[in-house]
């Protein structure tokens, strides 16, 4: 349905973005020269990978947007013991979308450190209903790590990430995407921070009472007085404001009031690519002042300006072919407008994006607000398609390899592997602690800042 896919939508399903010890260096070099074939950045690949594995043994590799959650709940119904994580999981076949992209081989195999586990719901889920739903994914990742102890464990600082990470294991984090999911109550925020919530999104795909999404009209032209509220008593929390999914106003507004740095859990450059989604120069720049970070996105519609164009002028010949109730020239005739769109796409292919173009995003974020302010933000599980060479979890080293490629020294290589959000967490961490120290617990609502009741 741009910007939630058409594909996922009729299944329920959602795509976001238009979620023993580490391996030797040497098993790492082999997995990584085998499953990066398609990528073939290279003739130096052995050599640039021996370099990657290297710096991912040393530096926790955290990937600030995983949607398995979600998929967990619409593929098995929440139910852990219908799928074996420990197995891989990318030769299942499945009706209403594509195969997983994340289990524990292709975790290991991408030498990935930490998963920010994103416990999306709809944004249409509002209410009470909308907390009762996050509380049920917020239990799911809680138990999957329960499951898989020897491989799995929870963090909540930036210190367990360390830890867990020295011995061997993935560390599981919690972000909940989307603002609608604390029904305009702080006290909800809170409880979901005591239950190991680490960033909250302050929107998803349509705005809340308090704040404009990306994607939807604007309707309050960036956050309103309970909106910076949210803001401040996440920073007192020690909670990541989230920036990712919300419009440049509400970017800008979350800058102009946040105390603690910010991150963009899943976002690309748009001065590359002109999407909403994507974050502008000017707010680049503000990222740097904050000292936060943008995660960069993997989904390729945002990734590449040519796919995104593809993806608008399909949606436009879907519209056209069929488009209930009243329009499209097949209309009431699914089967005909079915082969006529895929007709379409075969005299229209789809434009190839491949990694060289999300390190371009990386690239570019650099160059604008530093090498301090990268990080990767895949989406893995939340987007219907991923970049040619990125198909899962296992792939991750394929961006920095290409990174060094072009030049990038290991120490930014670990900055943005992971350094960099481990150093955000640490900064937000000290600032919530100096605000805890003066500042009690706010009980503001929405009601008395904005006149307005939770909807």
């Amino acid at each position: 349905m741009l910007p939630v896919a058409a594909s996922r939508a009729a299944t329920g399903s959602r795509m976001r973005t238009l979620t023993k010890t580490a391996p030797s260096a040497v098993l790492a070099l082999a997995l990584l020269v085998a499953g990066s074939a398609l990528a073939a950045p290279s003739a130096g690949d052995p050599a640039l990978a021996a370099r990657v594995a290297k710096v991912l043994s040393a530096t926790p590799l955290i990937d600030g947007h995983n949607d398995l959650p979600w998929e967990l709940r619409e593929r098995f119904s929440s139910k852990l013991g219908r799928v074996d994580l420990a197995k891989d999981t990318s030769a299942l076949a499945y009706a209403d979308g594509p195969a997983l992209m994340t289990d524990i081989p292709r975790l290991r195999a991408g030498q990935v450190g930490g998963e920010f586990w994103s416990v999306w719901i709809p944004a249409s889920t509002k209410g009470p209903e909308a907390v009762q739903m996050t509380l049920e994914q917020i239990d799911l990742v809680r138990r999957m790590a329960a499951k898989y102890p020897a491989v799995f464990g929870m963090a909540y600082t930036a210190d367990d990430i360390v830890r867990i990470h020295k011995a061997g294991r993935i560390a599981c984090l919690i972000g909940i995407e989307g603002g609608h999911q604390i029904n305009a109550s702080l006290a909800v925020l809170r409880q979901m921070y005591a239950l190991g919530a680490r960033y909250m999104t302050l929107t998803h795909t349509e705005n809340t009472p308090w704040a404009d999404s990306a994607t939807e009209n604007p309707e309050h032209h960036g956050l309103t007085p309970f909106g910076k509220a949210v803001v401040g008593e996440m920073n007192r929390l020690g909670m990541l404001v989230d920036l990712s999914h919300v419009s440049a106003e509400t970017m800008r507004a979350a800058l102009s009031v946040a105390k603690a740095p910010v991150i963009f859990s899943h976002s690309g450059a748009r001065a590359i690519v002109d999407h909403p989604r994507d974050v502008p120069d000017d707010v680049l720049r503000l990222v740097a002042a904050n000292h936060g970070v943008v995660m960069a996105n993997f989904y390729p519609g945002y990734v590449s300006e040519a796919r995104a164009r593809w993806d608008a002028d399909k949606a436009a010949e879907e519209a056209r072919f069929n488009a209930p109730p009243y329009a499209g020239l097949y209309i009431g005739q699914p089967e005909r407008a079915k082969a006529a769109l895929a007709a379409w796409v075969a005299t229209h292919p789809k434009p190839v994006v491949t990694v060289a173009d999300v390190a371009d995003h990386i690239d570019h974020i650099r160059r604008i607000a530093g090498v301090d302010a990268v990080g990767l933000g895949s989406d893995f599980d939340g987007v219907p398609d991923t970049p040619t060479g990125l198909d899962g979890v296992d792939k991750f080293p394929s961006v920095l390899i290409e990174l060094a490629r072009r030049g990038w020294s290991d120490e930014d290589l670990a900055k943005v592997a992971g350094g960099n959000i481990v150093r955000v967490m640490r900064e937000a961490e000290a600032i919530a602690r100096r605000l805890q120290a003066s500042e009690e617990p706010s009980d503001l609502t929405l009601s008395e800042l904005d006149g307005q009741a939770a909807k």
